[in-house]
């Protein structure tokens, strides 16, 4: 759940710290960002408490488990069936993140696969959940920036 909590710019020193070194002690991590350890332990707590921190699994490649093809699907949906494909898809073990969409696609769904045979699998899986009427499946061939926090994380700890 999105947190509904600004991150002012101390936390935002205590998360780089933590982004720099993720398995640092409190102790560790109040030395880095200039607080009192006390102080990391109540805002690390109030950060998970307002899912401000997302969830270790953002960590796993999928690649590590044998999923080294990522792809997008677009699907459009019935709209009076969302809720229900969102929990089908959720059902999936290859799909990692469902995002709802404006335009005339409504879900962008990032999925992996262990080759080209399982995509079309996972593919046919999506295009058979009841609502939803047409996807189409775009192959990652590489990814050109990571996933990164760190640059939004040094601008808040600035102001």
């Amino acid at each position: 759940m999105p947190s509904s909590e600004r991150i002012d710019p101390t936390d935002a020193r205590l998360l780089l710290a933590l982004a720099d070194q993720p398995r640092a002690t409190t102790v560790a991590l109040a030395e880095a960002s200039g607080l009192s350890r006390n102080t990391v332990q109540a805002r690390l707590a109030a950060l998970d408490r307002t899912g401000a921190v997302d969830s270790f699994e953002r960590r796993v490649d999928p690649a590590a488990l044998g999923y080294p093809l990522a792809a997008f699907v677009t699907t459009q949906v019935a709209q009076r069936g969302l809720d229900d494909v969102a929990k089908a898809l959720a059902a999936i073990p290859e799909v990692l993140q469902v995002h709802g969409l404006t335009g005339d696609t409504d879900l962008l769904v990032h999925v992996v696969a262990a080759d080209a045979d399982d995509l079309y699998r996972v593919a046919g899986q999506i295009l058979d959940i009841p609502d939803v009427e047409r996807t189409s499946t775009a192959l990652v061939m590489r990814r050109l920036v990571d996933y990164r926090i760190a640059p939004l994380l040094r601008r808040t700890a600035a102001r």
